[in-house]
Formats: C-alpha cells, sequence, structure tokens
C-alpha cells in the first residue's frame, strides 16, 4: 500500500503484481462505488488478476479509505489553495474521470488500461473510456441516470447512518468515515443531482464494454445497462438473477468467470 499526491491531494493505492510467467496486458484499474475504498474490494480484485493473467491497480478516491479527507464536506462548496472544498457537485465523477485518473495513471505510467468500476466507479470508468483510450471498460451495476429507485434506496442509507448501524459498520473502512459517507450521501439525494445523466457521453466509448447488473438491484432498473449505447466494437451486457447492487459479492464466482472470458481475447 502506498499514498500517491495527485493535484495536492494524498491518494491510498494497492497495487497488484501478475502472476509470475504471464504475458505483459493491459493492467486492470478498479474504481470502488459511492462508500467503498481500496479495503472494501477484499481481496476480489486479486481473484480477478489471477483470473485473467494481469496486474491491478485499487485506489481510493479522495475522501475514501485512507485518502486524504476533504475539508468541511457538509459546508458550501468553494476552492482553497486550488482544491475544492465542501459539498460535492453534481459533476464529481465527470471530475474524478476527466482530471483526477488521467493524471494517477500518468503517474504510475499505466496506458490504455482496463477500467474495472462498480457503482459511482463505474460510471466514472464510463466517462474517462468517452474521452481516454482503454483497452476495455467493464462496469458492474453503473448509474448513467438518476432514477427514483436511486433515491429511495440512498434516502434509505441516511437513516441506517443515522439511526442504525451502518456508520459503525463503514468506519473500519474509512479513516474519516462521516467524510466518506456524507460526500455521497449529499450530492446523490440534492435536487441538482437530478440531472446527471451520461448517456450522451457513452455514446463517444470505441472500447469493448461488459455491463453487469443484478436484476434485484435496489439502486437501479435494468434501464441503467439498458440504456448503454457505445460506437466500439460491442457492448455486451450480462444481467444476473439472485443479485443486487454488488455483483462481485452477491455472485463472485459468476461475475469473476464474465470479466475473464470477456477479456480472454485481448491482449
Amino acid at each position: 500500500m502506498s499514498l500517491i499526491r495527485i493535484h495536492g491531494v494524498q491518494l491510498e493505492v494497492r497495487q497488484i503484481e501478475a502472476a509470475a510467467g504471464e504475458q505483459r496486458r493491459a493492467p486492470i484499474v478498479f474504481l470502488h462505488e459511492g462508500l467503498g475504498s481500496v479495503a472494501m474490494w477484499r481481496d476480489w480484485p486479486d481473484q480477478v488478476c489471477l483470473a485473467t493473467g494481469r496486474a491491478g491497480m485499487v485506489y481510493s478516491r479522495r475522501g475514501y479509505g485512507q485518502s486524504d479527507p476533504v475539508p468541511d464536506v457538509r459546508g458550501a462548496s468553494s476552492g482553497r489553495d486550488g482544491l475544492r472544498v465542501g459539498r460535492l457537485q453534481p459533476d464529481y465523477m465527470h471530475l474524478e474521470a476527466w482530471e483526477v485518473l488521467p493524471e494517477l495513471l500518468r503517474v504510475l505510467q499505466i496506458d490504455k488500461p482496463v477500467l474495472l468500476g462498480h457503482s459511482d466507479g463505474a460510471s466514472i470508468a464510463l466517462l474517462y473510456a468517452s474521452r481516454y483510450p482503454v483497452q476495455a471498460c467493464i462496469v458492474l451495476a453503473p448509474h448513467v441516470m438518476v432514477e427514483d429507485i436511486s433515491v429511495r434506496s440512498i434516502a434509505q442509507a441516511r437513516t441506517a447512518y443515522e439511526s442504525g448501524d451502518l456508520r459503525k459498520r463503514l468506519a473500519r473502512y474509512h479513516a474519516d468515515v462521516d467524510c466518506a459517507f456524507w460526500q455521497w450521501n449529499d450530492i446523490w439525494l440534492d435536487e441538482a443531482f437530478r440531472r446527471f445523466d451520461i448517456r450522451g457521453d457513452c455514446q463517444r466509448i470505441r472500447a469493448p464494454v461488459l455491463a453487469i447488473q443484478g436484476v434485484d438491484d435496489a439502486y437501479g432498473t435494468m434501464q441503467q445497462i439498458d440504456q448503454i449505447r457505445t460506437t466500439g466494437k460491442h457492448c455486451v451486457l450480462q444481467k444476473l438473477q439472485q443479485c443486487g447492487h454488488s455483483p462481485h459479492r452477491d455472485q463472485t464466482a459468476l461475475t469473476t468467470q464474465l470479466i475473464a472470458d470477456f477479456l480472454a481475447p485481448m491482449e
């Protein structure tokens, strides 16, 4: 585990080596969900790298895991010493995809990676792939637009955090758990965020896309992956039974196999 400074912010990064003897292939970059972190992936990135014969990189976005927190995370959004502070704005995933991630990959000398994102991380992967070259884009339960079901579930998460045990369960994964939770929850429940819609950006993706979603996803309907349209070689949709918002946790073996099969023809 290491800390890498990007645009004045220390980000927690974990790198996974490819198995000995594997030929050099594009590494997989893992992008976590709205309440995720390096630690919350557990050992699944290692399983995917082993199954695909690739190296990997996992990082925690600002305010998550052991990365630097966002000052005054529930205050007014502003700039301070060149850094944004306060509440996130509706373009926070665009900024991650188009400003932070490209610089992190440049520093780590990762060129044309495979992006693998979950939830918010999946949306960030799609946005990055709409502007920058990638070998492939793999998205688990992405958000390409805001639905009522998403807002309802996120409102329920707020109740669980304030009066249930969600805060305690998340605290083990984040140095500043309140920063991690509120930066995600506040913006998703902001009326301005209702306009979030990246379907047009997806149409500019040229790389192969694999989109996986559970049919029991409480944070989005199947429209989230049905609405992905790209100009690339192919876009594969997989809808998993007995699976909720986290295919890699609810259907681990199947999700890993689908990813391995999808990447198998690619060097």
